[in-house]
């Protein structure tokens, strides 16, 4: 019961990755907000499941574009619980599309979604954070290694990951800590939507080039997460945890290309 009595926040937490932390999160103890944007039904189911678990929860509806909305998002943590312990920024979206294609329209919803809304999401966190307190925001190998259709959001969580290191300097003292866990390839629904782009590969081809063989599944992300967002990581701040199998450590040749067995 890690998370015993903490007040959790997390975006984008009615279906994948979220959704798995945010369970993760109330088996061990914690009241958690389900944010959602517009998929009320999935948000419901979650806040089933935790339920079933024997712990708090309740969900709030919120277009992160928006600051208004992020502001009456946390002012209703605020209303509800008098305070914040953990808040994972986990929402993201993006246009999957050429960088030379892009148009501003692209390229400013990606960016109020993914970092606008982050920093104003700390900004407002950290008020309900008197006593200290957890972030941490989901990032992804798009932002230390390019690939095709990738650009808007691989710039975006790369600029996540600055954030992270300017927030944990101003905040540590305040005894916030501000990481971020940088997933490789995990099976959830976003996934499976990217690799069934018609120019894509079949996903099984690009993870037979991940050293363990495979994509993550959303409970081993969850359980890394739930491991910075406790007290057992105490004294890490601004670091980005890699949660990718091995795959931001590995380039071609690649192991299943050699035409030798792979132990010679």
């Amino acid at each position: 019961m890690r998370f015993k009595d903490k007040v959790a926040l997390i975006t984008g937490s009615s279906r994948g990755i979220g959704r798995e932390l945010a369970l993760t999160l109330a088996r061990e103890g914690a009241s958690v907000v389900v944010h959602y944007r517009n998929n009320q039904a999935a948000a419901e189911e979650t806040l089933a499941a935790i339920h079933a678990a024997g712990s708090e929860a309740w969900a709030f509806a919120a277009d992160l574009e928006d600051p208004a909305a992020i502001r009456e998002l946390f002012a209703a943590v605020a209303d509800r619980h008098g305070r914040l312990d953990l808040f994972v920024s986990n929402a993201a979206a993006t246009a999957f599309r050429s960088a030379l294609t892009l148009g501003p329209h692209h390229l400013e919803r990606t960016f109020n979604l993914n970092v606008r809304a982050f920093v104003l999401g700390v900004q407002h966190a950290a008020a309900l954070m008197p006593a200290g307190g957890r972030v941490l925001v989901m990032s992804s190998y798009g932002s230390i290694r390019a690939f095709p259709t990738y650009a808007n959001l691989g710039t975006a969580k790369a600029a996540l990951e600055a954030w992270v290191r300017f927030f944990a300097e101003e905040l540590g003292p305040r005894d916030i800590n501000v990481n971020a866990l940088n997933a490789g390839i995990v099976a959830t629904d976003s996934s499976a939507y990217f690799y069934n782009q018609p120019a894509m590969p079949p996903m099984d081809d690009v993870t037979a080039r991940i050293p363990k063989r495979r994509a993550a599944t959303a409970a081993e992300v969850a359980r890394a997460a739930a491991f910075l967002l406790s007290e057992d990581a105490s004294y890490i701040t601004g670091s980005v945890l890699m949660v990718d199998g091995g795959l931001s450590v590995v380039a071609p040749p690649f192991r299943v290309e050699l035409r030798e067995p792979s132990g010679s």
